[in-house]
């Protein structure tokens, strides 16, 4: 690295590309962040727009899925400026840790979608008893 060199930061777009499905229809992949402790995998995906009844979450053979439908706001207005797009979201996970499937939960909040993952009783660590005599 040259001497002063200036490091350039993460050049990902802020705003996520849309992908054109066979249908025609707008898809974007949403932003999420992973968060593992020991007791559960927790995901927060960005689904701007979407109300909790258009969000559907599945989660089969270590797969996790998440697909959303945005309905589209002022659709007579001129923008000054826009960058928000509008479409469908969707996004899927493999997950590898033991999943307790029955108890998944997920709750949608000011446009961030958190989604909990509990660890099996299996995979969860295990503290050991020291015994003295």
């Amino acid at each position: 690295m040259a001497k002063n060199a200036v490091v350039k930061r993460d050049e990902r777009r802020e705003v996520a590309a849309p992908e054109r499905t066979r249908s025609g229809a707008v898809t974007f992949t949403p932003r999420c962040d992973i968060l593992e402790t020991a007791e559960e995998l927790t995901i927060y995906a960005d689904l701007p727009g979407v109300q909790p009844g258009d969000i559907d979450i599945r989660f089969e053979n270590g797969e996790l899925a998440i697909s959303a439908k945005c309905a589209p706001r002022h659709e007579d207005a001129t923008y000054l400026a826009c960058e928000y797009g509008i479409g469908d979201f969707y996004r899927a996970f493999t997950i590898n840790e033991a999943i307790d499937a029955d108890k998944i939960a997920a709750e949608l909040k000011h446009g961030v979608l958190t989604v909990h993952l509990p660890k099996s009783e299996a995979v969860k660590p295990k503290k050991i008893a020291v015994k003295a005599e």
